[in-house]
């Protein structure tokens, strides 16, 4: 399988369903049941890899049925188990439309939008409930300065510009930022 930074995260084990073996998966796709559509999925480490055929339905994602797993407590033991694909195991995007996977914005520059210079580095996306969250590594200003994060909302109005071909997205800071900095 690919390198662990050419893969992409497309689900994690929540436990097992039931007892012939099958797992509940919390899907990171934008269709639950395309969990299984990429190929074999190979666990963080790259220790195990299953093939996902998926059965149905269930809250927080799919019921499915992972290859060699057979039983109640191997599932189990998979819980809390993120699986991952090679990232060219996605279909591509076409280019002229405003599409990416949230995945490729991870490394991306960072430029407010009054200047092209670079202020720092897309460090996530994050989902934990209330709509994504992108994750910035802020340059550090001056000698033996401290790295500093900030999360904004990964809305329109804040991420203004996303070029992921050139590397690049550009972000409005909310007024309540920029007030708190000039404080």
């Amino acid at each position: 399988m690919a390198p662990p930074d050419k893969r992409i995260c497309v689900g994690a084990v929540l436990g097992a369903h039931g007892v012939r073996g099958e797992v509940r998966i919390k899907c990171f796709t934008a269709r639950p049941e395309d969990v299984a559509s990429f190929g074999p999925v190979e666990t963080e480490d790259g220790a195990q890899r299953f093939r996902i055929k998926v059965s149905r339905h269930v809250k927080e994602g799919v019921a499915a049925s992972l290859s060699g797993i057979s039983d109640r407590d191997a599932a189990q033991a998979l819980k809390g188990c993120r699986l991952y694909v090679p990232r060219s195991a996605l279909p591509e995007l076409p280019a002229e439309e405003d599409e990416y996977y949230l995945a490729d914005l991870i490394g991306l520059a960072v430029r407010w939008i009054d200047g092209p210079q670079e202020e720092g580095k897309v460090i996530a996306v994050h989902n934990f409930g209330a709509g994504d969250l992108i994750e910035i590594g802020l340059a550090a200003s001056g000698a033996g300065a401290k790295p500093q994060t900030l999360m904004l909302p990964f809305e329109r109005d804040v991420v203004t510009q996303v070029n992921v071909a050139e590397g690049y997205v550009t972000v409005l800071l909310p007024q309540e930022v920029v007030k708190e900095d000039e404080e």
